[in-house]
């Protein structure tokens, strides 16, 4: 069924190999879109959100500790849609499994990605998001990366790539030959800087489609894409933390992203339907967000409350030490002996301390290499493990 309102964004052109790319046209269309009465609701009710995400993240204390937990979460989750198998739990024990070979091997791209999200959140203090921004992000992601043999870390493709099918002549979706890649691209940096009528997140949603509607990388572009989410959110200044990631939305109803995605960058294009379904998880994971600080705030005053019982001098190095558990939940006697300086038979003395007072609990029953976990913090971020912890309670 026709998409009357709403402009095309593209068509398919036949090159001389055979097969048809997607080719888009100016963007944004001269018209513009035509933003509906029911996505301005959308919007309104997912901006409201953020909002109350942003006004409850700048009253969090030690608010740099939590931030760390936000971007793993999503890196897990990006990663997984690309076929990672590796969990949120491999992820954030990842850092303390001192043997390479007892790590989870897909925790490296998780690894990557988190590399590159904590480069871009800093980079975009002080630096547009551009197309430079945007490779320098690729590269991040990919430099070092499994199987990037052929995915050029930070350089734009220079050959014709497509999704899906095993050559473009059977591919579910070919994007832009190497020439209309590149006025698109600059299309799309024009759009990211220009001062325009659009709601903001509309706006957000648009530049993320638009990106992989382009495909610019050889292998990368899904997670690329989505760190811009984030990252324009964040340098557009809608929030003040970068806690804003969609990956686990996206993740959740990964068809249908899919779906929309390819509605999207069609000849009939779905624009509305893509932005419904994107101001929909930005409003799902806004809310969640809250729900998210909302339980970290109970929990540190609850835990931090139970430390004031201690004496003064524990007291001031258990508090130190629960702080750091807050970006890195699950540790070993190495991570604690770090963190504080102590012995061994010191370091054995705080876990078992912590264990007393219920914020620490084993990790499992390894005698060698023992972890323990934050479990009640690390279960606000892990609905598995939540819903595991429960039954093995019961």
């Amino acid at each position: 069924m026709g998409n009357i309102n709403q402009p095309k964004i593209g068509r398919y052109i036949k090159q001389k190999e055979g097969f048809k790319t997607f080719t888009p046209f100016d963007f944004p269309p001269k018209e513009g879109f035509a933003i509906s009465s029911k996505l301005y609701k959308k919007h309104e009710e997912a901006i409201r959100l953020v909002g109350k995400l942003d006004g409850i993240t700048r009253l969090l204390p030690d608010k740099d500790f939590f931030i760390s937990m936000f971007v793993i979460k999503d890196a897990t989750y990006s990663s997984q849609i690309e076929g990672t198998r590796a969990t949120l739990q491999d992820a954030v024990a990842a850092p303390v499994t001192e043997e390479k070979n007892r790590k989870h091997p897909d925790v490296d791209d998780i690894e990557h990605y988190i590399e590159a999200v904590n480069y871009g959140i800093k980079r975009t203090e002080e630096f547009p998001i551009s197309l430079r921004f945007i490779r320098e992000l690729h590269e991040k992601l990919m430099v070092g990366a499994r199987c990037t043999q052929h995915s050029y870390p930070g350089d734009f493709r220079r050959s014709q790539n497509w999704i899906g099918g095993k050559t473009p002549m059977d591919a579910s979706f070919v994007p832009p030959a190497i020439y209309d890649m590149q006025k698109s691209l600059h299309d799309l940096e024009k759009f990211i800087h220009a001062d325009d009528d659009y709601p903001s997140l509309v706006k957000a949603g648009l530049i993320h489609a638009q990106f992989e509607t382009i495909h610019p990388f050889t292998d990368g572009n899904g997670r690329t894409g989505r760190m811009l989410v984030a990252m324009y959110i964040h340098h557009a200044k809608i929030l003040e933390l970068p806690v804003l990631y969609l990956s686990s939305y996206f993740k959740k109803y990964q068809k249908l992203y899919y779906q929309k995605l390819q509605n999207y960058h069609d000849e009939d294009a779905d624009v509305n339907g893509w932005l419904e379904f994107f101001l929909e998880g930005v409003a799902e994971i806004a809310n969640s967000g809250i729900e998210t600080c909302t339980r970290i705030t109970a929990l540190r005053d609850r835990d931090f409350a139970k430390m004031q019982k201690l004496g003064k001098k524990s007291a001031e190095s258990t508090l130190e030490i629960v702080r750091k558990l807050f970006s890195q939940p699950i540790v070993g006697v190495a991570g604690i002996m770090e963190w504080t300086g102590f012995t061994a038979p010191g370091a054995y003395k705080v876990i078992e301390r912590l264990e007393k007072l219920k914020i620490l609990e084993p990790l499992g029953n390894e005698e060698y290499g023992q972890k323990y976990i934050y479990a009640d913090y690390y279960e606000i971020f892990d609905d598995a493990f939540k819903e595991s912890r429960k039954n093995k309670n019961k």
